[in-house]
């Protein structure tokens, strides 16, 4: 049986996998940003950057109230250290991973063992939807690093009665709020009481610390009031979606999160019941599978109540939160994955002497990951085919390592099947980064039109149609985008126009003259479809984005 004397894998192994894992969420810092929610929030923060203005919210000239300041304040400091590009706007999400990454290891060491902490730090970052947030990066890395560390602190607050975890548990609490809201408060904050509960009973309720815990929160949280204060309690004039006299402290504090499970933000998926579920499988791979195992035994074993409920309970309030809530996109679930981790590795080392279950284990996980693997050949050898020698060679070294869990008859069927499964992760965010998404990017239009002009145009002169924009084009040109108004240009200057297709017969109109146009394909490649993977249609199914001199 393994124990915590004979852990399912070495101490070598572990540094071998969390190396390997480093690798390629590092290659994902190069990655240019997809021009969705990474280049739309990127360029907030360029506006802070640009501006020095570090109190007011601004998205493309209006005020921006949805979200708070944290993960902008820590892109525009990147900035200032490493310039205007994708690994300063990265960095920072992919350092509170690794936090986030440690915080799980030592929860599970509290709550269980230090193996049973390893592992679960091991099934977290190897989650497919966890490293998408380092390549894709939105806020998401930040909240869920933010609420295990949380939890982290709250659990060794409960356990020890240590001052030092009082202040540190109110940081994280306050750090995640300062990201996302309150959510990511309550999400660990509930964690935290179901488990005082189950550990001491109401009278845990009664311990002063909570209330040193409360103080320390609220000066930690001062800063975010206070610019929501400033930029919309002053200012009762601003129409936010249509209302005036914003109340920017209660919206963050009550409203933000409570608009978008209501769909006061938009109805997305509002009616998919199973949403949950069918996006928990693909973003939690390849652990999805065991952790819908490690519930069902937990709740089968319902009388052992000596094993912590905290992180079960957690992880069902995220699932009916989300299944229930009117707007819901599949990156919500990753809040829930240090809760997901932490229980699947504690089912895995609790059964980890019984061969029959070993061997079904081994047999899924090898189930999964050639799927998975043979999902990986498809996109970047049909789709998007590797052509580079580089890539290749760094693919062939990946791949041996996958062997060698499939085929090594040195380790326990355990130990494989958790190697394979990273192996496989491993290689399949390899290629993602290193060719899916670079060659990918090559059809998003702003990002290879900043390319073509760099050096070739002034982009203090670039101009942008009405109702025409480019996050990813803003960002690369380091710019902020100006709408064209033809009284602001001065005669003599050369100024340039975007535009899109769509916009040339109005532009033809108005009587503008345009010449020495570039154009760059375009497609929205945030929702990829069929066709557009399809070598053979996607030319014909790409827009474009075009810039052009405007004549005298």
């Amino acid at each position: 049986m393994t124990t915590a004397e004979q852990p399912v894998l070495s101490r070598n192994y572990y540094a071998f996998l969390f190396s390997l894992l480093g690798l390629v969420a590092g290659i994902g810092l190069f990655v240019p940003l997809l021009d969705n929610d990474a280049a739309h929030h990127a360029n907030i923060a360029l506006r802070m950057y640009l501006t020095g203005d570090y109190v007011n919210l601004m998205d493309g000239g209006t005020d921006y109230l949805d979200k708070p300041h944290l993960h902008f304040w820590l892109s525009a400091l990147s900035y200032h250290v490493f310039g205007i590009s994708s690994f300063a706007y990265k960095l920072p999400s992919f350092l509170f991973s690794i936090l986030g990454v440690y915080s799980v290891y030592r929860t599970g060491t509290l709550l269980y063992s230090a193996d049973t902490g390893k592992l679960a730090a091991l099934i977290m970052a190897s989650s497919v939807s966890f490293l998408l947030a380092n390549s894709d990066v939105r806020m998401d890395a930040i909240i869920t690093a933010t609420i295990a560390f949380s939890f982290w602190q709250l659990t060794a607050l409960i356990k020890t009665n240590r001052f030092k975890h009082i202040p540190l548990a109110a940081l994280g609490l306050a750090l995640g709020f300062s990201t996302k809201g309150m959510i990511a408060v309550v999400i660990p904050g509930f964690a935290g009481l179901l488990l005082l509960l189950q550990l001491k009973g109401a009278r845990g309720l009664l311990q002063y610390h909570w209330l040193i815990l409360a103080v320390f929160f609220a000066v930690f949280i001062s800063p975010v009031l206070y610019c929501y204060y400033q930029q919309f309690n002053l200012h009762q004039e601003k129409i936010i979606r249509g209302k005036d006299h914003i109340d920017g402290v209660r919206f963050i504090l009550l409203q933000q999160n409570l608009e978008r499970f209501s769909g006061g933000m938009g109805n997305t998926l509002q009616h998919d019941y199973l949403f949950f579920f069918h996006s928990f499988l693909w973003s939690f791979a390849p652990w999805c599978l065991l952790a819908f195992a490690a519930i069902y035994q937990r709740f089968r074993d319902f009388k052992n109540r000596l094993t912590e409920w905290a992180s079960v309970i957690v992880f069902l309030l995220v699932a009916a939160i989300v299944t229930f809530s009117g707007f819901k996109l599949p990156h919500y679930l990753n809040i829930g994955f240090p809760f997901a981790a932490l229980f699947t590795a504690a089912y895995l080392m609790a059964n980890a002497g019984h061969e029959t279950w070993t061997k079904r284990v081994y047999l899924l996980q090898r189930i999964i990951t050639l799927l998975l693997l043979s999902g990986m050949v498809v996109v970047n050898f049909w789709s998007f085919q590797v052509n580079s020698y580089l890539i290749m060679g760094g693919l062939i070294l990946l791949l041996s390592s996958y062997l060698h869990f499939y085929k090594s008859s040195l380790l326990s069927r355990l130990a494989k099947s958790v190697g394979l499964s990273v192996a496989a992760i491993v290689i399949s965010f390899f290629l993602i980064n290193s060719n899916f998404y670079p060659q990918l990017l090559k059809y998003q239009g702003g990002n290879q039109l900043a390319a073509a002009i760099k050096g070739k145009t002034d982009p203090a002169h670039i101009y942008f149609w009405k109702n025409s924009n480019s996050a990813s084009f803003d960002f690369y040109t380091g710019t902020l985008r100006k709408e064209y108004k033809p009284q602001e240009l001065k005669p003599g200057e050369k100024n340039w126009l975007v535009c899109y297709p769509k916009d040339l017969a109005e532009i033809q109109q108005a009587g503008l003259r345009l010449k020495d146009t570039v154009r760059m394909k375009d497609y929205e490649i945030s929702r990829l479809s069929f066709r557009f993977l399809d070598p053979a249609e996607r030319d014909a199914i790409c827009s474009e984005i075009v810039i052009a001199e405007i004549a005298e």
